[in-house]
């Protein structure tokens, strides 16, 4: 008898019995969800004292149980199959938190996009080495073949329309709730659940991932920044007159000078790590800031998300100020975006950026331009036989590439360069096994976490190399040049760190990192150490080859310096301001919306920077004009 005639219809058809079992499936299913979230504030005697909670978070998962239920007429099949597919969600977040520290975020899922422009090679190499998740996947996807094959249909298939109604009254709903519709923000908020805004650990933890999810959907999709114009236009108006003084300030006296910037993939130093405090891993990196400028580093991500840092750097806006904005590249709209990159169009440079990877991901391509970019030479552009160590390519064919495209003649040149090498994950056996095995690592690491710890310090080794080797080379040259070199985050290593500990006692998502800018051709000067943040870097680097006239970076200049500890990655317990440097930030928060959205150059003061007020700038790249004190009282 075939399976889908009438008469196979589940037996008894009571109506009771029918909702009975439907009633137990929804409970199992609410059940399983919050032992498979694993959170304190969903777990599953919630369901006794705060059902909200539980409920709440697998209401999704329940919505798509009743969808496939209404198309299959099978309990088990598509209750298995909504929780099959919950679990794979669950999976993802489990390895974002493994290497990034944070949860899923909405903005997450535009990395699908991306699978198919070279993200797969990079974002598969997190997945598992161990043969047990994949054969428990195929364990399941089994049994709800087994379903789909021998369970008998809940009710039949004609219903007299009954059952496209409630197919459709359940799939409208669960869009809804995907798209974050403002009325479930009545059920999906801080007063009936627990959000923390500014820590989606916390809440994930105490509101289960899925409710987590949808409370930062439905607090993007009704989040819209508006700036303060006033604020904004009082900040601007009250540091004039030393913007004004610091953009007449003359030239370095000299022709302007080529310019590399090395964004360092997961560069850091270890020396901040417990057990690492007398470790010369960075040579290069610790001669060259004898001579030069250099100190932490505040970034606004952690062990991923490169694109993050990369965004403040060539645009000089803080993502603190953009709560939406998680994927820049991926996110921005307009095809003309404000940049480090134009500043120095417009005194002539010829501007390139040179990544040895696909050029579609994280869109860099399109962003590129956006940004103002003369060229971007991708991996199609390296030799053939371009130089790999580990997964990627090593930074030793970078810096080859970046010798081959600098010029000996013509216009000042920008080279905006971007490694590889030492990106994640860490299990990839390096060329040189000797050398990485020789690599000493702290007491109590495990295993696999020693193994991941070597192979970093491995690929950054190399990294602190090419730095010495780029500067030794621009050096011989007989043009002016300045390097800026820093890690864009610091790497994932999770388990080693937690572990370890640092120096300062600050957790891992605190961290900052380090930069390092100095004159390849004066190397007897005297070292300044400061700390700062990605943002304010495109104001050091203009500063120190003698660029003033850009109104926003020297108001990056200026005010930025007090700002600069307030840069963290997402989930990080921020400082406690004082009332003045609140103020400061939330105009300074108005001053950068308006310059996304191209509304800010009304603001800003003009100078004839044709006349120089006298001002003589001496060797030593003295700190600009400060703002007035006004400013900050």
């Amino acid at each position: 008898m075939p399976l889908h005639s009438s008469q196979s219809v589940l037996q008894p058809r009571t109506l009771a019995v029918r909702a009975a079992l439907l009633l137990f499936m929804v409970l199992a299913f609410v059940l399983l969800t919050s032992l498979l979230d694993g959170g304190p504030g969903v777990a599953p005697l919630q369901i006794l004292q705060q059902p909200r909670f539980p409920l709440a978070n697998a209401w999704p998962g329940l919505l798509l149980a009743g969808v496939l239920l209404v198309l299959t007429r099978r309990l088990l099949l598509s209750f298995g199959l909504a929780f099959l597919l919950q679990g794979v969600f669950y999976a993802v977040n489990a390895l974002k938190v493994e290497n990034l520290g944070t949860p899923l975020l909405p903005a997450d899922f535009r990395m699908v996009g991306q699978l198919r422009k070279g993200g797969a090679h990079l974002l598969f190499g997190y997945l598992p080495h161990s043969p047990w998740p994949y054969l428990g996947l195929l364990l399941a996807v089994t049994l709800v073949v087994a379903m789909w094959r021998f369970e008998p249909p809940l009710f039949a298939r004609r219903t007299g329309g009954k059952r496209l109604l409630a197919g459709s009254a359940m799939a409208a709903l669960l869009v809804t709730v995907l798209m974050g519709m403002s009325a479930w923000g009545k059920i999906y908020n801080g007063r009936v659940l627990w959000m923390e805004p500014w820590s989606a650990s916390s809440t994930s933890v105490h509101s289960g991932m899925i409710s987590s999810l949808v409370m930062f959907q439905l607090q993007n999709s009704r989040k819209q920044q508006k700036p303060d114009h006033a604020a904004a236009s009082q900040l601007i108006d009250q540091s004039a007159a030393a913007m004004k003084q610091y953009m007449q300030m003359p030239p370095a006296g000299h022709e302007l000078p080529d310019i590399v910037v090395i964004q360092s993939e997961s560069f850091f130093d270890p020396t901040i790590m417990r057990g690492y405090e007398q470790s010369q891993f960075t040579p290069n990196l610790k001669r060259l800031a004898a001579h030069g400028s250099s100190g932490p580093l505040h970034v606004p991500t952690f062990g991923g998300g490169t694109i993050r840092t990369e965004f403040e750097m060539l645009t000089g806006l803080s993502l603190r100020y953009f709560d939406n904005l998680q994927f820049p590249y991926l996110q921005m709209n307009s095809k003309t975006v404000p940049s480090l990159v134009r500043t120095l169009n417009n005194h002539g440079y010829d501007t390139m950026a040179l990544h040895g990877n696909d050029p579609t991901f994280w869109n860099r391509s399109t962003a590129f331009k956006a940004l103002g970019f003369n060229r971007f030479v991708s991996q199609s552009s390296f030799p053939a036989n371009a130089a790999i160590d580990g997964k990627y390519m090593a930074d030793s064919a970078m810096t080859d590439e970046i010798m081959a495209q600098m010029k000996d003649s013509g216009p000042p040149q920008f080279v905006f360069a971007i490694s590889i090498e030492a990106h994640g994950p860490y299990d990839v056996e390096p060329v040189h096994g000797d050398e990485r095995d020789a690599i000493a690592v702290p007491n109590g690491l495990g295993d696999t976490d020693k193994r991941e710890l070597q192979n970093y310090i491995y690929h950054m080794r190399h990294a602190d190399a090419e730095l010495g080797r780029l500067v030794a080379w621009l050096a011989k040259r007989n043009r002016p040049s300045l390097v800026l070199f820093y890690g864009d985050h610091l790497p994932g290593l999770t388990d080693s760190y937690r572990t370890t500990g640092f120096v300062d006692g600050q957790d891992m998502l605190s961290e900052a990192g380090t930069w390092l800018m100095v004159d390849p051709h004066n190397l007897l000067g005297k070292p300044t150490t400061m700390e700062t943040a990605a943002w304010l870097l495109p104001g050091k680097l203009l500063e120190q080859a003698g660029i003033h006239d850009d109104p926003y970076f020297a108001l990056t200049t200026l005010v930025g310096p007090q700002l600069a500890a307030l840069t963290k990655a997402p989930g990080a317990v921020l400082p406690a301001e004082g009332s003045d440097e609140q103020r400061i930030d939330q105009a300074m928060s108005s001053v950068e919306q308006l310059r996304m959205s191209g509304k800010l150059d009304g603001l800003l003061p003009k100078v004839d920077t044709s006349q120089t007020s006298g001002i003589v700038r001496d060797d030593t790249g003295s700190a600009p004009p400060s703002a007035p004190a006004a400013l900050f009282h």
